[in-house]
């Protein structure tokens, strides 16, 4: 006997003969028509990531027990981690998604709530006429009168081919999804702030040096109007001084501008108004110092770890049940039908032992033609299926394509890193020779200012390259599902 008929005896066997208690007996021990699950195949994971191979990095061992959420304190910025602790309690995207995992959750209770029987109760107390024509009109009674009825009706679906149970089961699954989708977006927007706080404070970095920069070329441009004055320069070095100061000005604003927009954002992923939020600019010597290295696991473990994956796999399992619920309709709906009261033409023997009525029994319910539906049904529920799996394979693909390009950034970043490095001394050198050559009466100042120009150009790309390596870093540890430290590091 099932546990459903347990619970609830007066709608067992028991009441009915002993053919019919054997026929429900059998009717109870539901099949499944859902495809038996397995995980959909993809390609065979490599043994290490490609691109890691030129990084002198230890592959870190997997361990899942880790804490992986906090990845960002990591990089030892205080400013950031104030952020990003804002991020999980007032982004309004995450408190969007979490919404949508509280539906997913009421349509699995929905869902199973189909277990069990449908009881439900009324009551009614009515008058009218009766047509001297009808069938059931009896000549010898009034035709106008009352009914008074109370009585109570259950329902329950036996799920002979398994219709609850995929039902539940997809419901599960999506919402198992929903939150897969939640963790994603989770990783997702803490990764967005942690890059936009990195490009800002890029732009404080550059900010200083054009500020800095503004000064020198005005400087030099007082040292040459006073020279042109004396008769010592032309007009135009003064005007190519001029220039200078101008072009730096610019930069600098449009450095402004950008920095203005990223605090912009900033504020909106914290869920704060623009205008309410400031982050403060900071000096190159108040910086963190260098940049955390993060250890790509076995790539064969980052499927287990990547929120996205685990989502678009659940999908898959729940279009998987979809295909047994759209197969359970070629087959008849058997249910339980039971209902008792009591029902009277007068008030003051309504409740009472003769009024009393019941029935009790079971009831199936086949399509015979459908003109198709069923079938387009069924179709539909491949196809989805089908769909489904395609995702998932492309979320995988996309997924190693995503380590193998931030550990490609980050390995190119740090050889760009150091070219640039000595481009920076070898601008500042020629800098110098061009001044001392100007001052020396053999150049004009056109050579200065190229030198100049130069120099800023190249200190520029490298702060640029910096940013980009801070990003990179914080794309390498989103791509990796989160913090990947092992327990003895």
């Amino acid at each position: 006997m099932n546990s459903r008929t347990a619970r609830y005896p007066s709608l067992g066997t028991a009441a009915l003969s002993p053919g019919a208690a054997a026929l429900a007996a059998t009717l109870l021990t539901a099949c499944s028509l859902a495809p038996h699950y397995r995980r959909p195949q993809t390609e065979a994971a490599p043994p290490q990531f490609k691109e890691a191979q030129d990084l002198a990095w230890k592959t870190a061992a997997p361990a899942d027990e880790t804490p992986r959420g906090r990845w960002w304190e990591q990089f030892g910025d205080p400013d950031l981690d104030r952020l990003e602790e804002q991020v999980g309690a007032s982004n309004q995207g995450l408190k969007a998604a979490f919404a949508r995992l509280e539906q997913a959750r009421a349509q699995t209770r929905s869902a199973r709530a189909s277990w069990f029987p449908d009881l439900s109760a009324q009551a009614s107390a009515t008058r009218g006429e009766a047509s001297l024509n009808s069938a059931v009109y009896n000549p010898g009674r009034p035709a106008t009168g009352n009914t008074f009825t109370t009585g109570a009706a259950v329902s329950w679906e036996l799920d002979v081919f398994g219709r609850v149970r995929n039902t539940v089961a997809a419901a599960h699954a999506s919402e198992q999804a929903s939150a897969g989708d939640l963790a994603a977006l989770d990783l997702a927007t803490h990764a967005q702030l942690a890059t936009t706080y990195f490009t800002l404070r890029g732009l404080d970095e550059e900010q200083a040096l054009l500020d800095r920069t503004v000064g020198d070329y005005e400087h030099a441009l007082t040292l040459t109007r006073n020279l042109y004055q004396g008769g010592a320069a032309a007009l135009a070095d003064v005007q190519q001084a001029q220039l200078q100061v101008d072009n730096a000005r610019t930069q600098a604003e449009d450095v402004r501008l950008r920095r203005a927009q990223d605090e912009h954002a900033i504020s909106v992923l914290i869920g704060r108004l623009p205008s309410t939020f400031t982050l403060p600019p900071r000096t190159a010597a108040q910086a963190p110092g260098e940049l955390p290295a993060p250890r790509p696991q076995m790539p064969s473990q980052l499927l287990e770890r990547r929120p996205d994956v685990a989502a678009a796999e659940r999908r898959v399992a729940a279009a998987n049940a979809a295909i047994g619920v759209a197969r359970a309709a070629w087959f008849p709906l058997f249910s339980l039908q039971g209902a008792a009261g009591y029902e009277s033409t007068q008030s003051s023997n309504w409740i009472t032992a003769p009024s009393r009525f019941w029935s009790l029994g079971p009831t199936a319910l086949l399509t015979v033609f459908d003109w198709g539906r069923h079938a387009a049904q069924s179709a539909a529920a491949r196809a989805a299926y089908e769909e489904q799996v395609a995702n998932y394979r492309g979320t995988v693909l996309t997924a190693y394509q995503e380590v193998e390009d931030s550990l490609a950034a980050l390995r190119q970043l740090q050889r760009e890193a150091t070219t640039q490095a000595a481009a920076v001394a070898a601008a500042q050198g020629a800098l110098h020779q061009a001044t001392l050559r100007y001052q020396g009466g053999i150049v004009t100042y056109l050579e200065v200012v190229s030198t100049e120009n130069a120099a800023l150009s190249a200190q520029l790309a490298a702060a640029e390259i910096r940013t980009r390596q801070a990003n990179a870093t914080v794309l390498l540890l989103q791509a990796l599902g989160g913090d990947w430290r092992d327990t003895g590091s």
